[in-house]
Formats: structure tokens, sequence, C-alpha cells
């Protein structure tokens, strides 16, 4: 293909993308409907039902704001050959293959972050704290961004610099390569996580003893499970929402409760919480979640093997010497619809697994508790109750909460 007919692809791909989110943003805004539903007319009270609707329509203000930020920026780059002009200067520079893809990558990550940060600063401090949700001190906001800068160079860095290795080392095939290294990454990261990310951003703490842990300790008997790693982590610290998760394999397998969730909860609703984490463990979702990523990680480096042999990419992006990294921002575009194939049939899955892990609850502990857990969690999160079909087949990876009440009361 022609570098310049790639170029227009390239603008094409961005375009209809936002376009196409735009159009679907704005139809699940429409599809909330005034009236409460029956199933939560004793949680929600009028004006609380109006302000979840209102911090909704904030939420996509701020989101398309962005949308439109991202987008318009990142074709004045194409447009301008930016990509090329950069990549060509640092070469003149740095003849090393890393620090030549590890300059290009800083620089346009920095001018991300210039945009990035107002409008994350503005959601935080703005309209997450008009409603009520955000806890987060400036200092904090200030720190996770310092961090999170970081580990992103710092993680960033080391997976660039082993894909160059193999790039230079196999050229090849080495895909192949590039896949086992990115899978084995994978599946240490969700190994050990929790024990070692989590813990730079915030402070755990193993559950106390106390009535809670002994029945959180009488139900893991009960179900054969042996529940070890139970931490709290203190989420108060940026927000009032609640949340919870599990990670980890084998031995590393861990559940995380957020000091919200704890606060706000029964015991009974979160030994239900827990419950549900669990069935997403005994129901071997972890390890499906975990092969359809080893998966998609393989095609995503077969495909990106295909696009550092198209020297036309670089051309399109107006370099006039190929490069590595030029030829992963063209896969970045050109992988985009295949993403987001992939991203629908992952949350189809994931909402399956969400059914199954609520009824796993609703078998070994009490439907009950879970339903009351998940109406709580709804309504102080202020979520959209009435989310467009369509919406939620591409985007939700939970199932809308009425459709989840629904199952656990005909299961």
């Amino acid at each position: 293909m022609e570098p310049t007919h790639l170029l227009i692809l390239f603008c094409s791909l961005i375009i209809l993308n936002f376009v196409f989110s735009a159009i679907l943003d704005y139809i699940n805004d429409k599809n909330w409907k005034n009236e409460i539903p029956n199933e939560l007319k004793d949680f929600y009270e009028k004006e609380k039902y109006l302000e979840a609707k209102n911090y909704t329509k904030s939420k996509g203000k701020v989101s398309l704001i962005s949308s439109v930020l991202s987008t318009s920026l990142t074709l004045i780059i194409l447009t301008t050959g930016m990509y090329g002009y950069v990549s060509d200067y640092v070469y003149e520079i740095y003849s090393s293959s890393f620090l030549h893809s590890a300059i290009f990558f800083l620089f346009f990550y920095l001018i991300n972050m210039i945009i990035s940060i107002p409008i994350s600063y503005y959601s935080t401090f703005v309209v997450e704290e008009k409603f009520g949700f955000n806890k987060t001190s400036l200092n904090t906001f200030l720190m996770d961004i310092i961090k999170g800068t970081f580990m992103s160079i710092l993680i960033g860095g080391f997976l660039l610099g082993a894909a160059i290795f193999l790039y230079d080392f196999f050229n090849e095939g080495f895909w192949m390569w590039l896949w086992i290294g990115l899978s084995l990454f994978t599946i240490l990261m969700s190994m050990f996580y929790t024990t070692l990310i989590v813990p730079i951003f915030n402070k755990l703490s193993p559950l106390e003893n106390g009535n809670l842990k002994d029945k959180i300790q009488n139900y893991s008997k009960k179900i054969g499970y042996s529940l070890k790693n139970i931490f709290i982590i203190d989420g108060s610290k940026r927000s009032s929402k609640a949340n919870a998760y599990f990670s980890g394999l084998g031995p590393k397998k861990t559940i995380a409760l957020f000091d919200t969730l704890v606060e706000k909860h029964t015991e009974e609703e979160l030994v239900a919480v827990l419950a549900h984490e669990v069935g997403h463990y005994k129901k071997n979702h972890i390890k499906q979640g975990m092969l359809i990523s080893i998966i998609q990680i393989g095609l995503m480096c077969y495909l990106f093997e295909l696009c550092t042999k198209l020297p036309e990419i670089s051309t399109a992006l107006g370099a006039e010497i190929d490069a590595f990294h030029l030829g992963l921002i063209g896969f970045s575009l050109l992988f985009s619809p295949i993403g987001l194939i992939l991203g629908i049939f992952g949350n189809i899955i994931s909402r399956k697994n969400e059914f199954e892990a609520d009824d796993f609850a609703k078998k070994t502990y009490n439907g009950e508790s879970l339903k009351l857990a998940l109406k709580k969690l709804s309504v102080d999160s202020l979520t959209n109750l009435y989310p467009h079909p369509l919406y939620v087949f591409i985007h939700y990876s939970h199932p809308p909460l009425l459709d989840r009440l629904k199952a656990l009361d005909s299961n």
C-alpha cells in the first residue's frame, strides 16, 4: 500500500473510532429513564436518583472533551508528520536502537501527560468533588502522577528494551519469542500485582481478627477453599466509592476489600461479596481469562511483526529512516478495529463470568445478602441504571445491576 494511502487509512480509523464512540455515548445518555426501578425504590430517593443522572452526564462531558483533545492531537501529529520528524531527529543524536525508541516514546508520553493531567485534575477535584466522591488530597494526586510516571517508564522501558533485543537478535519470527516473554510477564504480574504494585499506591493491611474474619473462615471451610491472603486497601484516601477484587494464581491468590466497602456494608453482605470473588476462582475464570489474554497477546505479536516489515508505515508517518517504534505506532493504529472486536468478545465472556460468580455466591452463601450489597454499591456509586444495550454490549465487563438482580431472583 502506498504511504499516502496508509496515512489516509490511519486518519480514517481514528476519526471513525471517535465518531462511533461519541454516538454510542450519546445514545447511552439518552437511554436514561426518569422513573426509579421498583427494585431500588427503597434505596433511592428522587433527589439522589436525579443526582446519579447528573453525575453520568457530567462524566460524559469530561470524557467527550478528553476524546476531542486526544483525537485532534493525534490527527495533527499524523498529518504534520511529527512522528517521523521526531524519530529522524532523535536518530541523528542516538544511533542506539533502544535509546532511539525510548526517547521517542518518552517525548510523546510527556505531551500526553501535559494534556491528560488538567483533565484528570478537573475530573477529580471538580466532578468527583461535586458529587461527594473525592477524598484525594492535592499531595496524593501529585504523588500518584509521579509514581505512575516512574512505574510507566520503568516497566515500559524494560518491555521496550526486551522487545528491541528480541527484534534485533531473531529478526525473522521474533514475534514468537516476544509472545513468550510478554505471556510470562503477564502471568508474573497477575501473581504479584497485589503484593508488589498495589503497595506503591495504597496501604495494604491484613484483615484483623474479629467477627468478619471468623465468618470468612467458616465460609472458606464450608467450600473447601483456603482464604489466607485477605487484605484491606485504604481506598478511602482517594474516593468514597467501594470495591473488591480477586487477583493472583496458586499460593499467591489474594482477595482485597476496600476499606470503604467494609465501612458501608454488613458482615453478611461482605462475606457474600467475597463469595462472589471466590466464585471467579472456583469457576476457573482467572485461568480462563489468563488463557484468553495469552492468545490475544500472540495475535498482537504476530501482527506487530508484520508491521515491522512494512517500511511504508515509517514513510506514512513522515520518517526518512525506518524504525522499530514507528512500526509499533503503525501497528497500534491498524490494530484498533481488531482490538475493538476482541474487547467486545472479552466483555461477553466477562459478563457471563459475573453471572456465574453471582450464582456461586448465592448457592454457597446468601443470594439476598449479595443483592443488598449490589444495590448499595450501585446507589453509593451513582451508577447508570439504564445503560443502552448496545453500549453494554461493547463496553460493559459487568452486567447492568438490574440484569444481575433479575438473574439472582430467577436462579
